[in-house]
């Protein structure tokens, strides 16, 4: 496998790992600022709709994009700048903002980490490059789920989105690594 495969996948492991902590208890927290069942289902359709009618409208510029890891990297500073709202959240409609970030950065993300992953793969292990990408997101998000739970049950949300924000910071340095060996690739 390529090393930019394998940067990718890095940078992708650590924000699934990120993410993944949240997730299925995400409604709890919502409670916890004053919202309830439809504020948390109101959020994830925020971010959903920012981030799908966003990702059709860059996946199109996105083509015309000569550095599109400079893009990966733009959006996982926005990763953080997310995370680091999940600090500051104090009611439901600063979690709709962040919200609307997270959504922004998956529409960058999304289309630029397909190109890149797409241009790079081996085309005889096509299937199992992806399958690695894949199973690699699905099994970290499920370990995190339960390590996220422990985290916010014995220690709260402001230690658990600390790590977060900490794991999300991991996830932009190395993606910036991407950048640092695309341009050793240009000069050979």
């Amino acid at each position: 496998m390529r090393r930019i495969l394998k940067i990718l996948i890095l940078s992708s492991f650590f924000i699934n790992l990120a993410a993944g902590l949240f997730g299925p208890i995400y409604a709890i927290f919502v409670e916890e600022i004053g919202g309830d069942l439809l504020t948390a289902g109101t959020a994830y359709a925020i971010f959903a709709i920012a981030s799908g009618s966003l990702i059709f409208m860059l996946g199109k510029w996105e083509d015309k994009v000569k550095h599109q890891e400079k893009l990966l990297v733009f959006g996982r500073f926005l990763a953080v700048i997310g995370f680091i709202g999940y600090l500051l959240i104090k009611n439901p409609t600063q979690l709709f903002i962040v919200q609307i970030i997270f959504g922004i950065e998956s529409a960058i993300i999304t289309p630029a980490f397909d190109s890149l992953f797409s241009k790079n793969l081996n085309r005889k292990k096509f299937a199992s490059q992806w399958g690695t990408w894949e199973s690699t997101a699905a099994i970290t998000t499920g370990i995190a789920a339960i390590i996220g739970g422990y985290i916010a049950k014995e220690y709260g949300f402001q230690t658990l989105f600390t790590i977060m924000l900490i794991i999300s910071i991991f996830s932009f340095l190395v993606t910036l690594l991407l950048i640092k060996r695309i341009r050793e690739m240009l000069r050979k």
